[in-house]
């Protein structure tokens, strides 16, 4: 129980960064998107995984960036290269994530693969 007790504890402290709470309001507009268009079973579970593992990599990237602060102050370009790799890592899953919700909600508004 400890356990999910200090889990909860890491997800409160990320959350306190910007660029979660980004993550986490664009993925509260995808769902609310997600109700607008009706979206069946397998489609909520394509918007629910995609959303989360967004989030998740953001605060993978959150941890990356504040153990890079903690154990360097000053200007390091191998720290910047790290920290822009770890960016990097959030910014491939979240297109991967748009171009599944915008060929979920394509497909659910106008049938764009049906008869495939």
């Amino acid at each position: 129980m400890n356990k999910f007790k200090v889990a909860f504890k890491g997800l409160a402290s990320a959350y306190r960064h910007r660029s979660v709470k980004i993550q986490v309001v664009l993925g509260v507009l995808a769902i609310i998107g997600g109700i607008i268009i009706r979206l069946n079973y397998l489609e909520w579970l394509i918007f629910i995984i995609c959303i989360f593992s967004v989030i998740a990599s953001e605060v993978i990237n959150t941890c990356i960036e504040s153990l890079c602060d903690l154990v360097i102050n000053e200007y390091d370009e191998r720290v910047k290269r790290i920290k822009d790799m770890a960016s990097s890592f959030v910014l491939i899953e979240a297109l991967m994530a748009l171009v599944i919700c915008v060929l979920v909600t394509v497909n659910k508004l106008g049938g764009l693969f049906n008869g495939i």
